[in-house]
């Protein structure tokens, strides 16, 4: 196992190849969560659960069932229920732990089943890392430091989005500008902002 690829790994999951910011993926609960930061939060850390779990639980279903069984074309459906399942759970833990966060994230929390930044989060593991001639527990470990990582990144860009959202409560933002107008300008911006990663020479 290479340090320098797992390096390498983090730093384009978070920054290079953000899910949000560079691949727009999940561009539903980065909108709409983003307009405070407690929430923005509190959904992040869902989402880092749930992409890690979920390529944990993937890799597992992908290396020992699908392969073997030759049924590599259901993967979409498999991975999809895997989703659902790890949102419900997450859903209900926080209804349990935090009814006003529950409240707050309302409908975007059980988007997470749909969201495609977590479903592509698992495709990106199958096609980077187990499609390849890596050792399998190399193969696991890659998968599973993508998948926490892709989570920091999206939590990074939802967390700056509500920061930038509350502070442009305060500003003089013309009528016709305000709320989702001014968030997709912010939201195109902070893509520029994140390219410049694109140059960065890691691993």
């Amino acid at each position: 196992m290479d340090l320098g690829q797992l390096f390498a790994i983090i730093v384009g999951a978070i920054f290079v190849s953000n899910f949000v910011l560079a691949r727009f993926l999940g561009l539903c609960p980065f909108v709409g969560v983003s307009k405070d930061s407690d929430s923005a939060l509190g959904m992040g850390m869902a989402v880092i659960f749930v992409m890690t779990m979920a390529s944990i639980v993937t890799w597992f279903i992908y290396t020992y069932i699908l392969v073997p069984l030759d049924i590599v074309y259901l993967r979409t459906i498999a991975f999809i229920l895997v989703i659902a399942t790890l949102v419900q759970f997450v859903e209900m833990v926080i209804e349990k732990v935090s009814p006003t966060l529950h409240k707050s994230l309302g409908i975007y929390l059980p988007l997470i089943t749909t969201n495609c930044a977590v479903l592509g989060v698992a495709v990106v593991n199958v096609n980077e890392f187990m499609v390849t001639d890596l050792p399998v527990a190399t193969s696991f470990i890659y998968t599973v430091v993508h998948g926490l990582a892709a989570g920091l990144g999206f939590t990074l860009a939802l967390v700056l989005m509500a920061s930038i959202r509350e502070r442009l409560e305060l500003v003089d933002v013309p009528e016709s500008m305000r709320g989702i107008p001014i968030t997709f300008i912010v939201a195109g911006l902070m893509a520029m902002a994140f390219l410049g990663f694109s140059g960065l020479k890691v691993g």
